[in-house]
């Protein structure tokens, strides 16, 4: 096949985008695989069952108790509503926030009494 000096310029300006796209992508790969061999957060999953149209969130020590930052999901294949949070290493106290109202986590086998005389779940990571 024949080109023209017009197409063998394309094709050369076109490879060479190529390869500076290779390379970037090459390097942001391994930026990433840099990053999570550094990671030392753990993907937590937590989970809690109420009416489909509940206004679900978790809270606790490791959002400073704010009951609206971090949403469940309503998963309605299993009837649950669902989060994974990533959390580095340590002892978290926490609670679900089901239309406004405080609930400790019923699968959850670790609680504790704070200061203030509220029992709350605990989760080790």
């Amino acid at each position: 096949m024949k080109t023209t000096p017009s197409q063998k310029t394309l094709s050369g300006t076109h490879a060479g985008e190529l390869r500076n796209e290779s390379k970037n992508t090459t390097q942001q790969v391994e930026d990433l695989l840099h990053v999570c061999a550094q990671a030392t957060e753990k993907a937590i999953l937590f989970e809690v069952e109420a009416p489909q149209h509940s206004r679900v969130f978790i809270a606790g020590t490791f959002n400073d108790w704010n009951p609206s930052t971090h949403p469940l999901q309503y998963h309605p294949e299993d009837n649950v509503f669902r989060a994974t949070l990533l959390l580095e290493p340590g002892i978290y106290e926490y609670k679900f926030v089901i239309d406004g109202v405080w609930h400790t986590d019923d699968k959850c086998p670790h609680q504790v009494m704070s200061d203030k005389g509220f029992t709350n779940s605990v989760i080790n990571v």
